[in-house]
């Protein structure tokens, strides 16, 4: 599959519709992914980013159909990561002296990679390479979005921006244009990825936009490295990034808890029965952590402006998927939230220390010591809970 993109820009990507799983087991994809590559046909012929290392021998020979290899004039990899450089070894079996275009820190992403020395050509913000038919590539370093290795690429005349990690999400689509596919959907994605892979950047996120947006450059479309490509008011995900990028959270509490003999269950349902009853227009999520896919509650906590944490004690300790949702979220580095521990115990009763620390740690704002309940909670614990929820009501 391939297809014009606008002009001489052509997608020579690939769809995995089957793809559940990224980075490792860490990020759940619901709906897929593509890997995004593009191919410009201009005096000069460039190919920008591959796909992932498992399609790669696919990649070359569909290229092959698109262009003959040696007709490459330049490679450019704008993010040195496995999902877009896997095919690069391939490739360069075919075209060995091809210079590969990226950034300084794209030449130690490649080598760590592959171990190979291709014919590196280091570009910094402002370099450019002419293409012919008054047309250029112009290059935008953007690190930490979300590698050091990172950049931009924009293609003058026909306005484009190849953006790469940025703007993107995990979304398999026939439709391969943002007009064209469920908008629900396609938000759900787009903030699922930000939420999960850019949190941790977002000042910086807010630093390269003004940059760019102050090059006063025209955009027609914005070519992502994942997902579908922005042609229909491209810059309403630049708003959307900017708005995420700001301290985001929405009218909305989330309960995470787990729970061993369904104790720190009713609490959960109790305090939000509280927090429901002191307003009825806060929107209020539960999750079982250990149940739920880790990613979309992540998402709900990039929603939220406060989130309880619950869990019992056991062994001093707190349950294991309490504690790695907390090492997700610490990592992170959510910003002005708000937050407070609770659980059940039989006898030693840490637990809701322990969570309170993890998310002092985490940067939340703590609302109080957190909620204790001894053993399974009775009628009067439970009044307790919903109480519990009201105060936090006032608090937030």
């Amino acid at each position: 599959m391939s297809f014009q993109v606008k002009n001489n820009v052509h997608w020579v990507g690939k769809v995995d519709w089957e793809l559940n799983k990224f980075h490792g087991d860490e990020y759940s994809t619901h709906k897929g992914s593509t890997y995004n590559s593009y191919l410009i046909k201009e005096e000069k012929n460039v190919l920008i980013d591959t796909v992932w290392k498992p399609f790669a021998k696919e990649f070359v020979a569909n290229l092959k159909k698109e262009i003959n290899l040696e007709d490459i004039d330049y490679v450019v990899a704008n993010h040195g990561e496995i999902d877009h450089s896997g095919a690069l070894p391939e490739l360069m079996r075919e075209i060995p002296e091809t210079p590969v275009i990226c950034t300084k820190n794209g030449v130690k992403s490649l080598k760590g990679h592959y171990h190979k020395d291709w014919n590196f050509k280091v570009v910094e913000t402002g370099g450019k390479i002419e293409l012919g038919n008054g047309k250029s590539l112009i290059f935008v370093e953007a690190p930490m979005l979300h590698w050091p290795d990172t950049m931009f690429s924009y293609l003058t005349e026909d306005n484009i921006l190849f953006s790469n990690d940025a703007f993107g999400q995990h979304y398999a689509s026939e439709f391969m244009y943002n007009d064209l596919v469920d908008q629900d959907e396609l938000y759900t994605e787009c903030l699922k990825y930000y939420a999960n892979i850019l949190t941790p950047f977002s000042k910086l996120v807010l630093k390269k936009i003004e940059e760019f947006q102050s090059l006063d450059l025209p955009l027609d479309m914005i070519c992502t490295s994942h997902g579908v490509i922005w042609r229909d008011n491209p810059i309403q995900i630049v708003e959307k990034y900017l708005e995420w990028a700001d301290g985001y959270k929405e009218n909305q509490i989330t309960l995470l808890y787990d729970t061993m003999w369904n104790g720190t269950r009713v609490m959960a349902e109790n305090i939000a029965k509280g927090i429901r009853q002191a307003d009825a227009e806060v929107e209020v999520k539960l999750y079982n952590t250990a149940k739920s896919d880790k990613n979309d509650v992540i998402t709900e906590v990039f929603k939220s402006k406060a989130i309880l944490v619950g869990s019992p004690t056991i062994n001093k300790g707190i349950l294991t998927s309490t504690a790695a949702i907390m090492e997700e979220i610490k990592g992170l580095g959510f910003k002005e939230k708000k937050a407070a521990g609770f659980g059940t115990y039989g006898w030693s009763g840490e637990s809701v220390d322990i969570i309170d620390d993890l998310l002092d740690k985490a940067g939340f704002e703590l609302i109080n010591d957190g909620l204790k309940v001894k053993w399974n909670p009775d009628q009067e614990a439970k009044k307790e809970c919903q109480s519990f929820g009201k105060v936090l009501v006032s608090k937030i």
